[in-house]
């Protein structure tokens, strides 16, 4: 199959993190509005053309507090950095449905090469007749790297917040009609 233009169902997809807190949990949360353009063949995802764009004013981690504080500039500063954005640069087989996909991530103003593991899910017709893909990933990324640096010491030690965050990828996508 020859590489298609496919477009993201954010309905039937997601963008999540998490992240270490106080030493001893994770906090959760996802991303609402974000957008993309990929071009792919399916069976052959090492040519494909990836690219992410994600509205950073859409993060929700279930605490309107935590939110409004993630969004100011002790963090996001999302009024001088509304978008966080990823372009792939290069895509390496490592398995049966299974890739490596690194590119170009862009956030608070930084832009650093980073990879994330993408395995392709499958492919099939929904009730509309439209034909659909699935792909699910994760990786990690420092934030220290993006300059979100903001912590607090623990009076027990160790730091309220932790540096890698882990990031999840669900997504669905429909041929381009």
């Amino acid at each position: 199959m020859a590489k298609t233009k496919w477009v993201v169902d954010a309905a039937h997809s997601s963008i999540d993190f998490s992240v270490k807190h106080m030493m001893v949990a994770k906090t959760k949360g996802t991303f609402q509005k974000f957008d993309a353009a990929v071009e792919a063949d399916p069976a052959d995802l090492t040519t494909a053309n990836i690219e992410f764009t994600i509205d950073v004013s859409s993060i929700d981690t279930r605490n309107g507090d935590r939110d409004a504080h993630l969004r100011s500039a002790d963090f996001f500063d999302v009024e001088k950095n509304p978008s966080l954005t990823f372009k792939s640069t290069k895509i390496v087989k490592t398995g049966a449905d299974e890739y490596d996909v690194t590119g170009d991530l862009t956030m608070h103003g930084v832009t650093r090469s980073e990879t994330f593991a993408i395995t392709f899910e499958g492919q099939g017709t929904n009730p509309w007749g439209a034909e659909v893909v699935g792909f699910s990933g994760k990786g990690t990324i420092n934030r220290s790297d993006y300059n979100l640096t903001y912590n607090a010491a623990l009076e027990t030690g160790g730091v309220l917040i932790g540096d890698k965050i882990t990031v999840s990828l669900e997504i669905e996508a429909s041929k381009e009609a």
